[in-house]
Protein backbone atom coordinates (compact mmCIF):
# COMPACT_ATOMS: atom_id res chain seq x y z
CA UNK A 1 0.00 0.00 0.00
CA UNK A 2 1.06 3.44 -1.15
CA UNK A 3 -0.07 6.54 0.59
CA UNK A 4 0.28 10.45 0.06
CA UNK A 5 0.65 11.85 3.72
CA UNK A 6 0.49 16.05 4.85
CA UNK A 7 0.56 17.63 7.88
CA UNK A 8 0.63 21.28 8.19
CA UNK A 9 -0.89 21.58 12.17
CA UNK A 10 1.74 23.39 13.25
CA UNK A 11 4.57 25.98 11.93
CA UNK A 12 6.21 22.66 10.11
CA UNK A 13 5.08 21.61 7.28
CA UNK A 14 6.03 18.10 6.24
CA UNK A 15 4.61 15.46 3.34
CA UNK A 16 5.71 12.26 2.44
CA UNK A 17 5.01 9.27 0.09
CA UNK A 18 4.98 6.01 2.38
CA UNK A 19 4.73 2.34 1.93
CA UNK A 20 4.15 -0.37 4.25
CA UNK A 21 7.86 -1.16 4.70
CA UNK A 22 9.93 2.09 3.67
CA UNK A 23 9.47 6.01 3.38
CA UNK A 24 9.94 6.67 -0.35
CA UNK A 25 10.25 10.11 0.36
CA UNK A 26 9.68 13.09 2.92
CA UNK A 27 10.18 16.74 2.61
CA UNK A 28 9.97 18.56 5.44
CA UNK A 29 10.39 22.52 6.44
CA UNK A 30 10.26 24.05 9.49
CA UNK A 31 10.49 27.94 8.59
CA UNK A 32 8.23 30.97 9.22
CA UNK A 33 6.86 30.44 5.67
CA UNK A 34 2.67 29.90 4.78
CA UNK A 35 1.92 26.46 4.29
CA UNK A 36 -0.62 27.85 1.62
CA UNK A 37 2.65 29.40 -0.27
CA UNK A 38 5.02 25.73 0.43
CA UNK A 39 2.65 22.99 0.13
CA UNK A 40 1.39 22.14 -3.29
CA UNK A 41 5.47 22.98 -4.58
CA UNK A 42 6.52 20.57 -1.83
CA UNK A 43 4.40 17.36 -3.16
CA UNK A 44 5.30 18.64 -6.66
CA UNK A 45 9.28 18.37 -6.20
CA UNK A 46 8.99 15.19 -4.21
CA UNK A 47 7.23 13.32 -6.95
CA UNK A 48 9.47 14.78 -9.69
CA UNK A 49 12.44 13.93 -6.99
CA UNK A 50 11.25 10.00 -6.86
CA UNK A 51 10.01 9.91 -10.80
CA UNK A 52 6.42 9.28 -8.75
CA UNK A 53 3.10 9.32 -10.06
CA UNK A 54 1.36 10.45 -7.14
CA UNK A 55 -2.33 9.73 -8.79
CA UNK A 56 -0.88 6.49 -8.36
CA UNK A 57 -0.73 6.53 -4.71
CA UNK A 58 -3.97 4.64 -2.66
CA UNK A 59 -5.06 6.68 0.05
CA UNK A 60 -3.80 10.17 1.20
CA UNK A 61 -3.21 10.63 5.37
CA UNK A 62 -3.59 14.15 6.44
CA UNK A 63 -2.80 15.41 10.16
CA UNK A 64 -6.78 16.22 10.93
CA UNK A 65 -6.10 18.57 13.90
CA UNK A 66 -6.05 19.82 16.96
CA UNK A 67 -3.26 22.55 15.88
CA UNK A 68 -2.70 26.50 13.74
CA UNK A 69 -6.15 26.52 12.58
CA UNK A 70 -4.78 28.56 9.60
CA UNK A 71 -2.19 25.38 9.10
CA UNK A 72 -4.99 22.58 9.19
CA UNK A 73 -7.78 24.34 6.82
CA UNK A 74 -4.96 24.52 3.88
CA UNK A 75 -3.83 21.05 4.70
CA UNK A 76 -7.30 19.43 4.99
CA UNK A 77 -8.01 21.73 1.82
CA UNK A 78 -5.02 20.29 0.28
CA UNK A 79 -6.33 16.67 1.16
CA UNK A 80 -9.85 16.96 0.39
CA UNK A 81 -9.11 18.40 -3.51
CA UNK A 82 -6.35 15.94 -4.43
CA UNK A 83 -8.66 13.62 -3.22
CA UNK A 84 -11.45 14.50 -5.00
CA UNK A 85 -8.99 15.12 -8.18
CA UNK A 86 -7.84 11.59 -7.65
CA UNK A 87 -10.78 9.74 -6.36
CA UNK A 88 -8.58 8.32 -3.36
CA UNK A 89 -9.58 8.31 -0.04
CA UNK A 90 -8.66 10.24 3.38
CA UNK A 91 -7.21 9.29 6.38
CA UNK A 92 -7.96 11.08 8.78
CA UNK A 93 -4.56 11.02 11.15
CA UNK A 94 -5.34 12.86 14.80
CA UNK A 95 -2.22 15.25 15.08
CA UNK A 96 -1.01 14.00 18.67
CA UNK A 97 -1.25 10.69 17.55
CA UNK A 98 1.07 11.28 14.87
CA UNK A 99 3.66 13.23 17.19
CA UNK A 100 3.84 10.37 20.15
CA UNK A 101 4.16 7.69 17.51
CA UNK A 102 7.36 8.97 16.63
CA UNK A 103 8.78 7.75 19.74
CA UNK A 104 8.09 4.52 18.60
CA UNK A 105 8.72 1.49 21.40
CA UNK A 106 8.82 3.89 24.20
CA UNK A 107 7.15 1.83 27.31
CA UNK A 108 7.22 5.61 29.70
CA UNK A 109 4.59 7.95 29.39
CA UNK A 110 4.48 9.77 25.48
CA UNK A 111 2.99 13.56 26.03
CA UNK A 112 3.15 15.42 22.88
CA UNK A 113 1.96 19.02 23.80
CA UNK A 114 1.44 21.46 21.30
CA UNK A 115 1.00 25.32 22.15
CA UNK A 116 -3.05 26.36 21.99
CA UNK A 117 -2.02 30.04 23.44
CA UNK A 118 -4.51 31.08 26.79
CA UNK A 119 -2.33 29.16 28.88
CA UNK A 120 -3.12 25.87 26.73
CA UNK A 121 -1.93 23.17 25.27
CA UNK A 122 -3.33 20.22 23.14
CA UNK A 123 -2.24 17.44 24.32
CA UNK A 124 -2.38 13.42 24.74
CA UNK A 125 -1.21 10.95 26.82
CA UNK A 126 0.34 7.23 25.34
CA UNK A 127 2.63 4.89 25.48
CA UNK A 128 3.40 1.60 23.47
CA UNK A 129 3.60 -2.18 25.65
CA UNK A 130 4.90 -5.25 24.19
CA UNK A 131 2.90 -7.93 22.62
CA UNK A 132 4.21 -11.60 23.06
CA UNK A 133 6.05 -13.32 20.08
CA UNK A 134 4.90 -15.41 17.64
CA UNK A 135 4.73 -19.00 17.80
CA UNK A 136 7.53 -19.38 14.93
CA UNK A 137 9.89 -16.65 16.88
CA UNK A 138 9.11 -16.43 20.80
CA UNK A 139 12.21 -13.35 20.03
CA UNK A 140 10.15 -11.35 17.90
CA UNK A 141 7.61 -8.79 19.73
CA UNK A 142 5.71 -6.01 17.91
CA UNK A 143 4.82 -2.56 20.24
CA UNK A 144 1.41 -1.71 20.49
CA UNK A 145 0.64 1.75 20.63
CA UNK A 146 -2.03 3.06 23.51
CA UNK A 147 -3.78 5.97 23.52
CA UNK A 148 -3.89 6.40 27.50
CA UNK A 149 -5.82 9.57 26.75
CA UNK A 150 -7.18 10.94 23.78
CA UNK A 151 -5.92 14.53 22.48
CA UNK A 152 -7.52 17.06 24.33
CA UNK A 153 -7.12 20.93 24.96
CA UNK A 154 -6.06 22.10 28.83
CA UNK A 155 -4.72 24.01 30.55
CA UNK A 156 -0.86 23.24 31.40
CA UNK A 157 -2.02 23.19 35.05
CA UNK A 158 -4.27 20.23 34.46
CA UNK A 159 -1.81 18.41 32.44
CA UNK A 160 0.41 17.98 35.07
CA UNK A 161 -2.05 17.16 37.33
CA UNK A 162 -3.07 13.82 35.10
CA UNK A 163 0.83 13.32 34.68
CA UNK A 164 1.73 13.25 38.36
CA UNK A 165 -1.06 10.83 38.67
CA UNK A 166 0.13 8.10 36.59
CA UNK A 167 3.53 8.23 38.58
CA UNK A 168 5.47 7.14 35.50
CA UNK A 169 7.80 8.60 34.00
CA UNK A 170 7.86 10.86 30.50
CA UNK A 171 8.71 11.46 27.43
CA UNK A 172 7.72 15.83 25.68
CA UNK A 173 7.52 16.16 22.41
CA UNK A 174 6.41 19.42 20.00
CA UNK A 175 6.68 22.75 20.07
CA UNK A 176 4.70 23.24 23.05
CA UNK A 177 8.27 21.94 24.69
CA UNK A 178 10.04 25.57 24.59
CA UNK A 179 7.02 27.43 25.44
CA UNK A 180 6.09 25.41 28.62
CA UNK A 181 9.49 24.06 29.73
CA UNK A 182 9.95 26.11 32.78
CA UNK A 183 6.28 25.21 34.04
CA UNK A 184 6.83 21.28 33.33
CA UNK A 185 10.12 21.48 35.69
CA UNK A 186 7.81 23.34 38.39
CA UNK A 187 5.16 21.41 38.58
CA UNK A 188 6.33 17.55 37.95
CA UNK A 189 6.91 15.13 40.60
CA UNK A 190 7.60 12.35 38.08
CA UNK A 191 10.99 11.62 36.49
CA UNK A 192 11.16 13.13 32.78
CA UNK A 193 12.57 14.08 29.22
CA UNK A 194 12.53 15.66 25.94
CA UNK A 195 12.70 14.05 22.55
CA UNK A 196 15.65 15.15 20.94
CA UNK A 197 15.60 17.06 17.95
CA UNK A 198 14.68 14.67 15.02
CA UNK A 199 11.48 13.35 16.44
CA UNK A 200 9.60 16.26 18.68
CA UNK A 201 8.15 18.24 15.73
CA UNK A 202 5.77 17.00 13.12
CA UNK A 203 6.46 14.70 10.46
CA UNK A 204 4.80 13.36 7.39
CA UNK A 205 6.28 10.31 7.45
CA UNK A 206 4.93 9.29 10.72
CA UNK A 207 1.28 10.33 9.64
CA UNK A 208 1.54 7.71 6.90
CA UNK A 209 2.80 4.71 8.84
CA UNK A 210 0.11 5.35 11.40
CA UNK A 211 -2.57 6.05 8.42
CA UNK A 212 -1.94 2.84 7.16
CA UNK A 213 -2.40 0.86 9.96
CA UNK A 214 -5.63 2.82 10.11
CA UNK A 215 -6.58 2.46 7.13
CA UNK A 216 -6.47 -1.32 7.42
CA UNK A 217 -8.32 -0.68 10.72
CA UNK A 218 -10.73 0.26 8.41
CA UNK A 219 -10.51 4.17 9.52
CA UNK A 220 -10.97 6.61 6.83
CA UNK A 221 -13.25 8.45 5.01
CA UNK A 222 -13.92 10.27 1.16
CA UNK A 223 -12.69 13.37 0.70
CA UNK A 224 -16.25 14.95 0.91
CA UNK A 225 -16.63 13.80 4.66
CA UNK A 226 -13.17 14.90 6.03
CA UNK A 227 -13.36 17.69 8.47
CA UNK A 228 -10.44 19.23 10.60
CA UNK A 229 -10.73 18.68 14.26
CA UNK A 230 -10.33 21.86 16.04
CA UNK A 231 -10.81 20.76 19.82
CA UNK A 232 -11.60 24.78 19.81
CA UNK A 233 -12.80 27.33 18.34
CA UNK A 234 -10.38 29.86 16.83
CA UNK A 235 -10.13 33.28 18.59
CA UNK A 236 -12.12 34.89 15.70
CA UNK A 237 -14.74 32.51 16.07
CA UNK A 238 -14.57 33.48 19.97
CA UNK A 239 -14.99 37.10 19.53
CA UNK A 240 -18.19 36.63 17.37
CA UNK A 241 -19.87 34.66 19.94
CA UNK A 242 -18.73 37.03 22.87
CA UNK A 243 -20.10 39.79 20.43
CA UNK A 244 -23.56 37.26 19.56
CA UNK A 245 -23.82 37.09 23.55
CA UNK A 246 -23.57 40.90 23.99
CA UNK A 247 -26.44 41.91 21.44
CA UNK A 248 -29.60 42.51 22.96
CA UNK A 249 -32.76 41.13 21.49
CA UNK A 250 -35.61 42.86 20.76
CA UNK A 251 -39.41 41.50 20.39
CA UNK A 252 -41.41 43.18 17.29
CA UNK A 253 -44.19 42.33 15.48
CA UNK A 254 -43.55 39.65 13.15
CA UNK A 255 -43.69 41.33 9.84
CA UNK A 256 -44.32 39.86 5.72
CA UNK A 257 -40.70 40.56 5.22
CA UNK A 258 -40.11 38.00 7.94
CA UNK A 259 -41.75 35.14 6.13
CA UNK A 260 -38.58 33.75 4.33
CA UNK A 261 -36.42 33.31 7.66
CA UNK A 262 -39.42 32.23 9.91
CA UNK A 263 -40.24 28.98 7.01
CA UNK A 264 -36.48 28.55 7.70
CA UNK A 265 -36.89 28.16 11.27
CA UNK A 266 -39.88 26.28 10.57
CA UNK A 267 -37.61 23.22 8.42
CA UNK A 268 -35.33 23.22 11.32
CA UNK A 269 -37.73 22.86 14.21
CA UNK A 270 -41.17 21.07 12.92
CA UNK A 271 -41.36 18.39 11.02
CA UNK A 272 -44.60 19.53 9.86
CA UNK A 273 -43.03 23.18 9.01
CA UNK A 274 -45.37 25.76 7.75
CA UNK A 275 -44.26 27.60 4.18
CA UNK A 276 -43.63 30.65 3.50
CA UNK A 277 -47.35 30.85 2.00
CA UNK A 278 -49.14 29.72 5.25
CA UNK A 279 -46.85 32.19 7.13
CA UNK A 280 -47.85 35.12 5.08
CA UNK A 281 -51.45 34.07 5.45
CA UNK A 282 -51.06 33.78 9.18
CA UNK A 283 -49.85 37.48 9.14
CA UNK A 284 -52.53 38.57 6.87
CA UNK A 285 -55.38 36.82 9.17
CA UNK A 286 -56.79 39.76 11.55
CA UNK A 287 -57.35 37.52 14.02
CA UNK A 288 -53.44 36.46 15.01
CA UNK A 289 -51.04 37.79 17.32
CA UNK A 290 -47.29 37.18 15.39
CA UNK A 291 -44.34 38.26 17.77
CA UNK A 292 -40.73 38.03 16.57
CA UNK A 293 -37.88 37.99 18.34
CA UNK A 294 -34.63 39.46 16.84
CA UNK A 295 -30.97 40.19 17.84
CA UNK A 296 -28.10 41.31 15.95
CA UNK A 297 -30.72 42.36 12.79
CA UNK A 298 -31.88 38.16 12.86
CA UNK A 299 -34.69 36.86 13.27
CA UNK A 300 -34.18 33.87 16.22
CA UNK A 301 -37.69 33.23 17.35
CA UNK A 302 -41.35 33.79 16.84
CA UNK A 303 -44.72 33.17 18.14
CA UNK A 304 -48.28 32.92 16.19
CA UNK A 305 -51.22 33.10 18.36
CA UNK A 306 -54.70 33.20 17.24
CA UNK A 307 -57.02 35.13 19.22
CA UNK A 308 -60.90 34.46 19.77
CA UNK A 309 -63.17 36.43 21.77
CA UNK A 310 -61.25 37.14 25.23
CA UNK A 311 -58.91 34.00 24.70
CA UNK A 312 -56.30 32.90 22.49
CA UNK A 313 -54.05 29.73 21.41
CA UNK A 314 -50.70 29.47 21.55
CA UNK A 315 -50.18 27.28 17.57
CA UNK A 316 -46.17 28.17 17.01
CA UNK A 317 -43.51 29.58 19.22
CA UNK A 318 -39.71 28.57 18.51
CA UNK A 319 -36.42 29.77 19.09
CA UNK A 320 -33.45 29.18 16.93
CA UNK A 321 -31.39 26.13 17.61
CA UNK A 322 -28.07 27.78 18.81
CA UNK A 323 -30.04 30.56 20.91
CA UNK A 324 -31.93 28.55 23.03
CA UNK A 325 -31.03 28.43 26.81
CA UNK A 326 -30.86 31.85 27.12
CA UNK A 327 -34.30 33.03 27.98
CA UNK A 328 -35.18 34.39 24.94
CA UNK A 329 -38.41 32.24 24.84
CA UNK A 330 -39.62 34.09 27.94
CA UNK A 331 -38.96 37.28 26.74
CA UNK A 332 -41.41 35.79 23.92
CA UNK A 333 -43.58 34.54 25.79
CA UNK A 334 -43.26 38.18 28.57
CA UNK A 335 -43.96 39.97 25.33
CA UNK A 336 -47.11 37.90 24.20
CA UNK A 337 -48.71 38.17 27.13
CA UNK A 338 -48.44 42.18 27.20
CA UNK A 339 -50.09 41.75 23.98
CA UNK A 340 -52.81 40.15 25.46
CA UNK A 341 -53.44 42.34 28.00
CA UNK A 342 -53.72 45.11 25.68
CA UNK A 343 -55.95 43.50 23.63
CA UNK A 344 -58.50 42.27 26.24
CA UNK A 345 -57.38 38.55 26.43
CA UNK A 346 -57.87 37.18 29.31
CA UNK A 347 -56.52 33.46 28.86
CA UNK A 348 -53.34 31.72 26.48
CA UNK A 349 -54.29 28.05 25.54
CA UNK A 350 -51.43 25.70 24.11
CA UNK A 351 -50.88 22.09 24.07
CA UNK A 352 -47.60 20.05 24.09
CA UNK A 353 -46.43 16.50 23.99
CA UNK A 354 -47.26 14.61 27.14
CA UNK A 355 -43.41 13.19 27.22
CA UNK A 356 -42.02 17.05 26.26
CA UNK A 357 -41.12 17.18 30.09
CA UNK A 358 -38.40 20.28 28.74
CA UNK A 359 -41.37 22.00 27.29
CA UNK A 360 -43.84 21.31 30.22
CA UNK A 361 -41.57 22.50 32.58
CA UNK A 362 -40.80 25.87 30.47
CA UNK A 363 -44.42 26.82 31.01
CA UNK A 364 -44.94 25.54 34.64
CA UNK A 365 -42.36 28.13 35.38
CA UNK A 366 -44.41 30.47 33.28
CA UNK A 367 -47.40 29.50 35.49
CA UNK A 368 -49.49 27.85 32.89
CA UNK A 369 -51.43 25.69 34.31
CA UNK A 370 -52.25 21.94 32.92
CA UNK A 371 -56.39 21.47 32.26
CA UNK A 372 -56.08 17.88 30.80
CA UNK A 373 -54.78 15.37 28.68
CA UNK A 374 -56.25 14.88 25.36
CA UNK A 375 -55.74 11.18 23.63
CA UNK A 376 -54.32 10.26 20.76
CA UNK A 377 -53.57 13.75 19.57
CA UNK A 378 -50.55 13.95 18.31
CA UNK A 379 -49.20 11.73 15.09
CA UNK A 380 -45.43 11.48 14.11
CA UNK A 381 -45.27 9.61 16.54
CA UNK A 382 -48.54 9.10 18.32
CA UNK A 383 -48.70 10.79 21.67
CA UNK A 384 -51.38 12.18 23.85
CA UNK A 385 -51.60 15.64 24.35
CA UNK A 386 -51.28 17.89 27.25
CA UNK A 387 -53.61 20.97 27.39
CA UNK A 388 -52.17 23.88 29.73
CA UNK A 389 -53.74 27.14 29.98
CA UNK A 390 -53.01 30.87 31.67
CA UNK A 391 -54.90 33.60 33.21
CA UNK A 392 -53.71 36.74 31.35
CA UNK A 393 -53.87 39.87 34.48
CA UNK A 394 -55.63 40.09 37.60
CA UNK A 395 -57.58 36.92 37.55
CA UNK A 396 -56.27 33.99 39.03
CA UNK A 397 -57.66 30.39 38.36
CA UNK A 398 -58.66 28.22 41.08
CA UNK A 399 -58.90 24.25 41.42
CA UNK A 400 -58.11 22.92 38.05
CA UNK A 401 -58.79 19.47 37.76
CA UNK A 402 -57.01 17.27 35.01
CA UNK A 403 -59.31 15.50 32.61
CA UNK A 404 -59.46 12.97 30.04
CA UNK A 405 -60.93 14.47 26.72
CA UNK A 406 -61.67 13.56 23.44
CA UNK A 407 -59.03 12.24 21.28
CA UNK A 408 -58.26 14.28 18.03
CA UNK A 409 -55.53 12.73 15.17
CA UNK A 410 -53.34 14.78 12.49
CA UNK A 411 -51.74 17.76 15.08
CA UNK A 412 -47.42 18.22 15.32
CA UNK A 413 -46.45 19.83 18.95
CA UNK A 414 -45.93 22.92 17.80
CA UNK A 415 -43.96 24.19 21.09
CA UNK A 416 -40.09 24.16 20.38
CA UNK A 417 -38.11 26.31 23.09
Amino acid sequence: MRVLAIDSSGLTATVAVVEETQTIAEYTINYKKTHSQTLLPMIDAMAKMTELDLASVDAIAVAGGPGSFTGLRIGSATAKGLGLAWKKPLIHVPTLDGLAYQVYGCEDLICPIMDARRNQVYTGIYTFSRRAGTQEDSRKVAPVFQVLRMQMAVSVEELLRRLNVYRRPVVFVGDGVPVYEKALAEGLKVPYSFAPAYMNRQRAAVVGTLGIQYFKAGKYETAMEHQPEYLRMSQAERERLQREKSEKISIRNLEVRDAAAAAELEYQCFSDSWSENSIMETLANPHTLCLAAEKAGKLIGYALVYAVGDEAEIVRIAVEKEQRKQGYGSRLLEALEECCREKQIRRLLLDVRLGNQEARRFYEKAAFQEDGVRRGFYENPPEDAVLMSKEIGDCSRKNHETAILPSRKGREESIII
